[in-house]
């Protein structure tokens, strides 16, 4: 048997001894240096940034709201014979959170078409239930006074809904064109009250008031209903029925055939139109019937008609609109508006009642049935 050959194999070493290794240890600090710069920067930026944000904000408060509307061209046409459209849309209202109120936005934008001689006509685009006296009022008011000061006609177009308020701001109006099915009428007026006594009552809740006279508190919706005197019920009835009158006034004088209505496209009000002036709504069709409407349409056929009483040729006015401007200071004043108004806890209860939110005492040209919460 052959023995191994020793000398071919490799001799084994003994393990050496793991001992303290000589030199400096290995860096280890490269990526937490990035990552403090990069948490420094990142800070420092967003230190920057707020800085930059709430200065902003500042300047947006304080500074006050842009004037400037913008023009926008609805339809390409002659830059010489102009027709500009102002819209009412919505309920017609003084109040305002973001922006101007609806009565100086229109006031604003019917100054900017006098300002310029390229305007012929203005087209009133309707679409309102109505709102307050006082600001449909406003709006008559301008509409009138511009008219007779530019002698520069009005065109009203009313579309789905021109009601109550919605027909007091088109009365003035050299023409009002409406469709067939465009819902209007419902002239009258409107006060609500809503009397919580018995709700009160049911809960143990006494309320106390202290007045001056004995018609301070009429309306007060914490008191018996029974308290209201026949005297009281009469000052309400007086002044419904004036408020009502001037709603009349505004029809008649502004249905009347003279001035810019003397042309052959105004109709004269029916000699029982005021037989239908008791709240109830008409369709356009029936406005027209009684005179209330000149001329039954959408708002081409308005276009037509300014066109026609101008002398521009049929489909050549340009029609523009003046936007009002984007007011930032008002957004962020509405969004702060809960903290700042720091209001005392308040019990809510749920009636369980589709109620359009009037204010109590407050009287409206509104079609209160057409008005969605």
């Amino acid at each position: 048997m052959k023995e191994p050959d020793n000398q071919s194999a490799p001799p084994v070493l003994p393990p050496q001894q793991m001992g303290p290794q000589s030199g400096p240890p290995p860096q280890r600090h490269g990526t937490a240096r990035y990552v403090f710069l990069f948490l420094f920067f990142l800070l420092a930026g967003g230190f920057l940034f707020a800085a930059w944000f709430f200065s902003s904000v500042g300047d947006a408060l304080a500074m006050p709201n842009n004037t400037a509307y913008t023009e926008v061209t609805m339809r390409a046409g002659d830059p010489q014979k102009r027709i500009a459209v102002v819209d009412v849309r919505g309920m017609i209202s003084t109040y305002m959170s973001v922006g101007d109120s609806m009565p100086l936005r229109i006031q604003k934008q019917l100054d900017l078409a006098a300002a310029d001689d390229r305007i012929k006509a203005v087209i009133l685009r309707i679409d309102s239930p109505g709102g307050e006296v006082m600001a449909s009022d406003k709006i008559a008011k301008a509409i009138r006074e511009f008219q007779e000061k530019n002698e520069v006609p009005v065109i009203a177009c009313m579309e789905g809904l021109a009601a109550s308020g919605g027909y007091y701001v088109a009365a003035p109006c050299q023409l009002i064109v409406a469709n067939e099915l465009t819902i209007t009428g419902s002239i009258g007026v409107i006060m609500q009250s809503l009397n919580l006594h018995g709700l009160l009552d049911k809960v143990g809740v006494q309320p106390v008031t202290y007045k001056s006279g004995k018609n301070k508190d009429m309306l007060d919706p914490f008191g018996p209903p029974e308290n209201t005197t026949p005297e009281q019920k009469k000052i309400l009835d007086d002044f419904i029925q004036e408020t009502y009158a001037k709603f009349v006034d505004v029809i008649e004088k502004g249905r009347a055939k003279k001035g810019l209505r003397s042309t052959d496209h105004a109709k004269p009000l029916a000699t029982d139109w005021k037989d239908y002036a008791d709240g109830r709504i008409l369709t356009g069709r029936q406005a027209e019937e009684l005179g209330m409407v000149d001329a039954l349409g959408d708002f081409d056929r308005a276009v037509e008609l300014a066109e026609d009483i101008t002398g521009i040729s049929k489909g050549t006015a340009r029609i523009i609109r003046h936007d009002p401007p984007v007011n930032l200071g008002g957004i962020l004043r509405l969004l702060g508006k809960a903290e700042e108004t720091k209001q005392p806890p308040t019990i809510k209860v749920d009636l369980g009642l589709d109620i359009p939110k009037l204010q109590p005492g407050r009287a409206y040209y509104l079609s209160h049935h057409l008005l969605a919460d």
